[in-house]
């Protein structure tokens, strides 16, 4: 076997031929393939290192850099790197490759909480874009390219821009508009597009962060595409990203025995995609239209069409900034109903066996992908009517306007006293939650999923973000950052 040229069938290809061979392993993983190694034996097959023929990821010259530039060439930018560790590893490279020690950086308050991590690595000054809120669903709405623009002027230092698009909702941000406005200002754009590696691949989607221009874009394989979890990849274009710094950052950030099970998974699907990405697309959008005209019979659940808000005011009477939306996102709310969301999604969990992804206040996301089967999109549409005939109307929160203190848009936003860094590496206690206003937080509060802060270290907590996480709570909700005897960490 020529296993120099291997890459050319394929990284999965190559390791099963090499699996099949008569090669002795007399190097790592120490499970050395053997049939006898526990009640895993069956998967480690292919599961090897870095030896003869097979490549380096970190120093890409063979079968793994084939493997990549398969990647680039389905998305068009200028060099695509494999993430083995991850969306969370692609996030924190660019932002600590684009941001160095002390500097200052804009960002979406809306972005994963990975962002916030590589800005106390960096001892990162932040500033804030605050997204508004999409009134009838209580949602995020997109990013508006004005506004970025506004704020650059008034933070001149900010080394580069972050914003997430699309969300964890599918709400799609117009990315070129931005890219132009951050541009024009010479910086930079990193986009964590996680959840949109299905984007721009097929006629009828929305288009990705790499076609609108931004310089740096995340995307996590694994979310919605068919690939093993943990696997993601960063693009890169343009002059603006130092790209030797940005190596360095990956070698550091990444393991140095990354999983080549991972990177066949990562090129199979690749691969995937290019031969069947547009016939599978398009079996999803028939599944899609079928699902939506079924469900439309739902008299109090409502599936959130976000398109249709596009061209509406939301409750302030401001234009929305929602470019496109994600068909792949499937929100169900239920605003005007005695459900909230934790409620729905613990009933199509345990009655029906149909384990959403996330819930929150008043709704649950379902994730639909290319892979989703007709007997998945009807099991979910049958569940959704069933649910929706046995739900009694509570007039109370018909009202407009009237639902948690956390939909409104007077609510207070947390005031910074310190940096991430600062706090997060300050002398800390821990304080009952009913007594923190006022008290400085010394960790990050998020509901997870997503992974969005609700207070981060260095923040002041204040009357609005604490009955936001109170409610949460008594909602079921995920709440990480408050210990189970309710309890948050703060600068003493």
């Amino acid at each position: 076997m020529d296993r120099q040229h291997s890459g050319n069938k394929g990284v999965y290809a190559a390791l099963s031929e090499y699996r099949d061979s008569d090669y002795y392993p007399y190097h790592m993983p120490g499970h050395k393939r053997s049939g006898q190694a526990g009640e895993m034996a069956g998967y480690y097959g292919i599961d090897i290192t870095e030896i003869d023929g097979f490549d380096n990821l970190h120093h890409a010259e063979g079968i793994l850099l084939e493997a990549q530039q398969r990647a680039n060439r389905l998305y068009g930018a200028e060099e695509t790197f494999y993430l083995v560790g991850g969306s969370t590893c692609g996030v924190l490279a660019s932002v600590m490759s684009v941001a160095g020690k002390g500097e200052e950086l804009l960002i979406a308050r809306n972005c994963h909480k990975s962002v916030y991590h590589a800005a106390i690595m960096q001892e990162l000054q932040l500033h804030y874009y605050y997204p508004s809120l999409l009134w009838e669903y209580g949602i995020y709405d997109g990013v508006s390219a004005d506004g970025i623009d506004r704020m650059l002027e008034q933070k001149p230092n900010c080394k580069a821009v972050v914003i997430t698009s699309p969300t964890y909702e599918g709400i799609v941000s117009d990315i070129r508009a931005i890219a132009e406005a951050v541009h024009r200002k010479d910086k930079i754009l990193i986009v964590d597009e996680a959840h949109g590696a299905h984007l721009g691949l097929c006629k009828g989607m929305p288009s990705n962060a790499i076609a609108g221009g931004a310089d740096l874009v995340v995307h996590s394989l694994h979310k919605t595409l068919p690939a093993m979890t943990q696997t993601a990849l960063l693009h890169v274009q343009g002059e603006r990203v130092n790209r030797k710094r940005l190596r360095r950052y990956l070698t550091m950030l990444q393991t140095s025995s990354p999983s080549y099970v991972m990177m066949a998974s990562m090129d199979s699907c690749i691969r995937y995609m290019e031969e069947h990405g547009a016939e599978a697309f398009a079996r999803m959008q028939r599944q899609y239209d079928i699902f939506c005209k079924k469900t439309k019979a739902c008299r109090y659940l409502k599936i959130g069409k976000m398109t249709e808000m596009s061209q509406n005011k939301n409750q302030n009477r401001q234009q929305t900034y929602l470019a496109e939306w994600d068909i792949g996102k499937l929100v169900i709310f239920m605003r005007t109903t005695s459900l909230n969301g934790q409620q729905l999604y613990d009933i199509l969990r345990e009655e029906y066996h149909l384990q959403m992804e996330m819930a929150a206040g008043n709704y649950v996301v379902a994730i639909m992908t290319v892979m989703d089967t007709e007997e998945g999109w009807q099991r979910l549409a049958d569940a959704l009517l069933q649910i929706d005939d046995r739900i009694e109307k509570e007039t109370a929160r018909q009202i407009a306007g009237e639902g948690s203190k956390s939909d409104q848009y007077s609510m207070e936003k947390p005031r910074a006293v310190m940096t991430p860094a600062q706090a997060f590496y300050s002398g800390m206690e821990d304080v009952r939650l009913e007594e923190s206003v006022g008290r400085t937080a010394a960790d990050f509060i998020n509901l997870y999923p997503p992974g969005i802060p609700l207070l981060v270290p260095g923040e002041v907590m204040n009357e609005d973000i604490l009955e936001q996480v109170e409610e949460s709570i008594r909602n079921g909700l995920q709440v990480q950052g408050v210990t189970p005897e309710g309890r948050i960490t703060v600068v003493c």
